[in-house]
């Protein structure tokens, strides 16, 4: 195993969404953090964002822009048939995926993320560094978070997610101010973080799995040590819940392939109520 591909491995299966400080320019030694087991991986949130005062992205750059594709299509923001009412911490923690619910993975607790996170050079693509964050806007009552791998402890990539409780219309607002920042921010962005400023190449749509009420799938690129990091994400909406699955390859630039069994797994688990 490379010194490269060791260090990006202990980065994707130990830090929840801290894309800055294992890919970004800023800190190329991010430390291995291993989850606490005796630890609770909910979290309730009390500020929008995570961010700590002060912290507001600066205005789009002005000037006159190429031209964009058009936003992906999006349902109506409606209130879904699943869970319109936010869920509590304890109910995110009953409809969180388990090593049961997805035979082959395991499942595995994970630390919140930090309260501080990355902020854009430009506010349109805050959705996404948010996301990045994961802690996605509008700001949920609670999260719960979770490591999985595959049956080989070794196999990559990992795969953490997350499920963040809104509501009805917020879950459906997440995903559509997604879907916006994905073509605002289509040729790339830069932010500023802890660790120091990080940059993204262009955020691609990818297919997203059919599952929930409402679904997207992204890539965007991000650097490790010089070299090219593809990251992946996918986002379903099942009634006011939304989970969030994300990986990377830090091998080289193919994009790494989400398994969809662990998608649709937990959006019928999150549909059984």
């Amino acid at each position: 195993m490379t010194r490269r591909t060791r260090r990006g491995t202990t980065a994707a299966a130990a830090a929840l969404m801290a894309v800055s400080a294992a890919c970004g320019p800023g800190n190329p030694e991010q430390p291995e953090r291993k989850p606490d087991a005796g630890r609770s991986a909910s979290a309730d949130e009390g500020t929008a964002g995570g961010k700590g005062a002060g912290a507001v992205p600066s205005a789009p750059a002005t000037g006159t822009p190429s031209p964009r594709p058009s936003a992906p299509s999006a349902p109506p923001a409606t209130q879904g048939p699943g869970d319109p009412t936010p869920r509590t911490g304890a109910g995110l923690e009953q409809a969180i995926l388990t090593t049961a619910d997805v035979p082959g993975y395991t499942v595995g607790p994970m630390d919140p993320p930090p309260a501080r996170g990355e902020t854009p050079d430009e506010a349109a693509c805050r959705p996404i560094t948010e996301l990045l964050g994961g802690r996605p806007e509008p700001a949920a009552r609670t999260a719960a978070y979770r490591q999985i791998t595959g049956a080989n402890p070794q196999s990559r990539p990992a795969v953490s997610m997350f499920l963040t409780s809104h509501g009805g219309q917020g879950a459906a607002t997440v995903l559509n101010r997604l879907r916006t920042a994905m073509t605002a921010c289509g040729d790339g962005f830069t932010t500023t973080g802890p660790t120091g400023p990080s940059a993204y190449r262009g955020v691609r749509e990818l297919p997203p799995v059919k599952t929930g009420d409402d679904s997207l799938a992204f890539q965007l690129t991000a650097s490790f040590e010089g070299d090219p990091v593809p990251l992946v994400f996918h986002v379903v909406r099942s009634g006011g819940t939304v989970a969030t699955f994300y990986t990377a390859n830090f091998e080289g630039p193919a994009t790494p392939v989400m398994p969809a069994a662990l998608v649709t797994a937990q959006a019928a688990k999150l549909s059984r109520g």
